[in-house]
């Protein structure tokens, strides 16, 4: 049914169990600075409400917790380069190494060596990042086909089908940025555009096998994400009732906000396992065909840009030795 290992992808979370610990500090703590932020802003609009009426009082500390909590976003946007190089890449290239059977040192030493090689695929964040959102909008551009096609299809109730399709998609192509991340890593490529070129068409034309895998991922991530949101709703509450003035809205803003650090720190992670196994069985022998390259070029003036990077681009020199020949494909 699927080109994937669940229990495969479980046993690779426990043996990057450093990594999860690290993901988990970061993203609780994220969680916490959300919650911190926008108690205390909410506090300090309280505390400026008494000098009004009830309605003042209620009013500014709405507005103090909002400010709050936008000051913490803005921060963290600040930061999203290196959250994805250091938390995400890190741990990516791990999983690719571990698949490919390569023993990992534990503990602090698994983190730093992660580093390591990252930096030497990608030399700065900036790059890691830039491809990222280049390749992010060549999904964006095929996902925005795909439904603009469906639009004018006359069947009954297409719209709410469009709305199952979109969440769907959202898992389908929302992982393919790592796999593009891991495939880079995975092949030693000296040339991060060029890598992420190939990795885009050989994810479009085995599209079919992965969609398929997709589904039972959409699944499994919704599914879990839910439950951790019904369970998240008590404790969030509760942080609500303890912030002056409470705020009605905040217990459902913070239960979000602490499921999605649980889904970012210990549900993705699984899901990207699980993609990374089948992405790299399906294409096990494959050469990128011409015909979808062309194809992403017609949809996509950034797929475009990534192909004249790729042309661009100029290794900066490595201070340390080759890590050696990429490894053989694992056998599907």
């Amino acid at each position: 049914m699927w080109d994937f290992s669940m229990g495969r992808s479980l046993g690779l979370m426990a043996q990057t169990a450093p990594f999860i610990i690290f993901r988990m500090v970061v993203y609780f703590g994220i969680a916490c600075a959300y919650v911190i932020v926008t108690g205390t802003g909410a506090g300090i609009g309280w505390g400026i409400g008494g000098f009004g009426d009830e309605g003042f009082r209620a009013s500014s500390t709405m507005w103090g917790g909002i400010a709050g909590f936008g000051l913490t976003a803005g921060v963290l946007y600040l930061l999203r380069e290196y959250i994805l190089y250091v938390v995400k890449a890190g741990h990516i290239a791990v999983l690719v190494e571990l698949i490919d059977g390569k023993q990992m040192p534990d503990g602090q030493g698994q983190i730093a060596h992660a580093r390591q090689v990252v930096t030497a695929r990608f030399a700065e964040a900036s790059v890691l990042f830039a491809i990222d959102q280049l390749v992010k909008g060549v999904l964006a551009a095929v996902t925005g086909l795909i439904q603009g096609i469906a639009s004018f299809l006359p069947i009954p109730g297409i719209q709410q089908i469009m709305g199952l399709v979109r969440a769907f998609l959202r898992i389908a192509i929302g992982l393919v940025d790592e796999v593009i991340l891991a495939h880079a890593i995975r092949t030693r490529s000296d040339n991060p555009w060029a890598s992420a070129r190939t990795a885009l068409v050989l994810y479009g034309q085995n599209a079919g096998r992965m969609m398929k895998n997709a589904a039972v991922l959409t699944f499994i991530v919704y599914g879990l994400s839910f439950l951790v949101f019904l369970v998240m709703l008590a404790p969030a509450a509760a942080v609500v009732y303890l912030i002056p003035g409470a705020w009605s809205a905040g217990g459902i803003v913070f239960a979000l906000i602490f499921a999605w650090a649980v889904k970012a720190a210990l549900i993705e992670p699984f899901a990207i396992a699980c993609m990374l196994q089948a992405f790299f069985k399906v294409t096990a022998g494959q050469t990128p065909d011409p015909a979808w390259d062309a194809k992403l070029s017609q949809v996509s003036k950034k797929f475009d840009a990534i192909k004249q990077r790729s042309g661009l681009w100029s290794p900066a020199p490595s201070s340390t030795p080759p890590a050696g020949p990429a490894p053989a494909q694992p056998q599907a």
